[in-house]
């Protein structure tokens, strides 16, 4: 049975242990079976107000966590979930020395390892980033960089591998990582089963953006517009004349116009076009064809999915 190994630091957030945890849970349950432990990656004695071994989570949660690692082999996997980082980055956890050395060795045993977040931190004080591709989350990517200068921190991207190093962007991404992993080491039928049980909506490549378009443009306060985005993300494939969203608002087309642009910084149109572009690149990274992905998506024919894509500024 393959062994995940995730090493708990103080402050680790639920999400990024609890997704990829659950991801390898259940493929447990559709036939693949993992053994999941959990160790403390702290020095002894820096868990502040918690006795040894149990390490305080971001939420409040206290967890209980081994100080003995199992025996490895190459085929296990050591993952580090991100931890809740402040203002100051020379505060973040310091992993102890044998945890550092227990991922150098598996890593050079031809062992992979795997970080959400903040996490991969931990793989730098390791040194497991030097020369190598890797990512966090975008708040903290330039905070990396700088700890870590030897790394190539790649922006933007929800996941990445590099010589079996494996990191991602923090909190849900962590389960498109755990999908991959799945997907790799049991095909993509298996990582399919296992998101469709997990009630996740699409299994996501590592090169797509952290942020979706839908969350690019919902950054105001305008609860008109926020009505007639629900309406566009929910029917972007349909036809989407101005003057049904207009009614659906409740104002004049004109009016509309004027504050969906003031406050997505788009006009209602490109916004529609934005979620078609998207949606039709996942479905391109995964398997489709240009044309296929156009008439999903809700394009007569291709001709306008090809001019997008070849737009940069759109892409992302």
């Amino acid at each position: 049975m393959t062994t995940v190994v995730f090493v708990l630091l103080p402050g680790v957030h639920l999400l990024d242990l609890a997704g990829p945890a659950q991801a390898f849970f259940t493929a447990g349950d559709l036939g693949r079976p993992y053994d999941l432990r959990y160790v403390s990656g702290a020095p002894a004695g820096d868990h502040p107000g918690s006795d040894a071994g149990v390490v305080a989570s971001a939420q409040g949660l206290p967890l209980v966590a081994s100080t003995d690692w199992p025996e490895l082999g190459p085929d296990d996997l050591v993952v580090v979930p991100g931890w809740r980082v402040g203002s100051d980055p020379a505060a973040w956890p310091l992993v102890s020395e044998p945890v550092r050395e227990r991922l150098r060795w598996h890593h050079a045993g031809g062992g992979t390892v795997a970080s959400v977040c903040a996490g991969a931190d931990a793989l730098g004080q390791a040194g497991l980033l030097d020369g190598r591709r890797c990512t966090t989350h975008h708040a903290v990517q330039d905070d990396l960089a700088a700890r870590h200068p030897l790394a190539h921190v790649v922006r933007d991207v929800l996941f990445t591998t590099d010589d079996g190093v494996v990191t991602s962007a923090g909190i849900a991404s962590g389960i498109d990582l755990s999908l991959h992993l799945l997907a790799v080491r049991h095909g993509p039928a298996l990582a399919a089963r296992v998101a469709r049980e997990m009630v996740v909506y699409a299994r996501r490549n590592g090169t797509e953006p952290q942020a979706s378009a839908m969350l690019r443009h919902r950054a105001h306060v305008d609860d008109t517009v926020h009505r007639v985005q629900n309406h566009i993300d929910t029917h972007f494939a349909r036809a989407l004349p101005l003057a049904d969203l207009a009614r659906h608002a409740g104002v004049a087309e004109r009016t509309l116009t004027r504050l969906f642009t003031r406050a997505a910084g788009v006009t209602p149109l490109r916004y529609q076009q934005l979620l078609r572009l998207e949606r039709a690149e996942h479905l391109i990274g995964h398997g489709a064809t240009v044309e296929s992905a156009a008439r999903t998506v809700g394009f007569q024919d291709a001709r306008m999915l090809r001019r997008l894509r070849n737009t940069p500024h759109l892409v992302r």
